[in-house]
């Protein structure tokens, strides 16, 4: 098949397989989460690579103890949904970024509330084991500026 696909469809067809690759990757976070699944959680995110929420930053070593932490451990017991919109990404070769919202939702008696709702900006790196979070930083929506930059 080589030389029957021009250097524009491949192109056109890697930036494809890159955002599906990508939007998965975001897609994988969520039912990790929720799952209480600390590998899966970890396993999305380069070997050196951070998560900033709040004013925490958790490093490659601690991203594994992400649903280890005391309010995750309640929003698990009460019951929650970490819902994650589609990405908006921008691909530029080996890295990309994408920015999303999101929204933790918890199990209020009969109803679900929005516990958290953030802007979410990703970026993200190609490795040998395919597209990885480098950095990923969140920020509640609420009203600041530095949540809104994360939109732009």
């Amino acid at each position: 098949m080589a030389g029957l696909v021009s250097d524009g469809l491949a192109q056109r067809l890697q930036a494809l397989e890159d955002r599906a690759a990508i939007a998965d990757l975001i897609a994988r976070y969520g039912p990790a989460a929720d799952a209480g699944d600390a590998e899966a959680v970890a396993a999305l995110w380069t070997p050196d690579g951070t998560y900033r929420f709040d004013d925490t930053v958790l490093d490659a070593d601690a991203l594994a103890t992400l649903v280890t932490i005391p309010t995750h451990q309640e929003y698990l017991r009460r019951g929650c949904a970490h819902v994650i919109s589609a990405p908006r990404i921008d691909l530029d070769g080996d890295t990309a970024v994408a920015v999303t919202h999101s929204v933790v939702l918890v199990r209020d008696g009969e109803t679900w509330v929005a516990e958290r709702v953030s802007a979410n900006r990703w970026e993200l790196v190609r490795t040998a084991a395919g597209w990885r979070v480098h950095h990923r930083r969140n920020r509640l929506l609420d009203g600041a500026a530095a949540a809104r930059e994360l939109l732009a």
